[in-house]
């Protein structure tokens, strides 16, 4: 799976997709500290340890890395950079029942416009599994030779005493 590149530069400051999703009845935003149990554990049980981690280390950041889709006080997607590497931006997620509804296309572009306003020129997208999602949303094109990039000395499991 390829990294993908956004030129950050390029985007509109535009943050109507909030408005868009409100009414759609579901609020973008940072998560607050009292949540980051909730968030961390919504993530585990949805996407697995590792984006857990990731959330954890995204939550961690001043300002937070992070943000979350909630409807009726419930979690139903989830997006982070600066969790991976610097100018990262991933992981994310969506609730099943939410996608295809512009949820996931918000966060995106929630992350993406904050790393903007933060001084990034470029994000990177890492191991993307849908790159024409990327490419039609934010304009992203594939790194060549990127795969597997950053990930492939990533540690899968602990040596144990046995």
């Amino acid at each position: 799976m390829p990294d993908m590149l956004v030129k950050l530069y390029e985007l509109d400051d535009d943050w109507q997709f909030i408005t868009g999703q409100k009414n759609n009845g579901i609020t973008i935003r940072k998560p607050i500290g009292p949540e980051k149990h909730l968030l961390v554990q919504w993530v585990a049980d949805n996407f697995g340890s590792a984006w857990a981690g990731e959330t954890g280390v995204a939550f961690a950041n001043r300002p937070r890395s992070c943000f979350v889709a909630i409807k009726n006080d419930t979690v139903v997607g989830f997006a982070c950079y600066d969790a991976t590497a610097l100018g990262y931006f991933g992981p994310v997620g969506l609730d099943r029942r939410y996608r295809r509804k512009g949820t996931g296309t918000a966060l995106l572009m929630a992350c993406l416009l904050d790393m903007k306003l933060k001084g990034y020129g470029y994000a990177v997208v890492g191991a993307v599994k849908d790159t024409d999602f990327y490419k039609k949303a934010v304009g992203a094109q594939e790194i060549p030779g990127s795969t597997p990039g950053l990930y492939r000395t990533w540690i899968k499991k602990a040596e144990t005493d046995s």
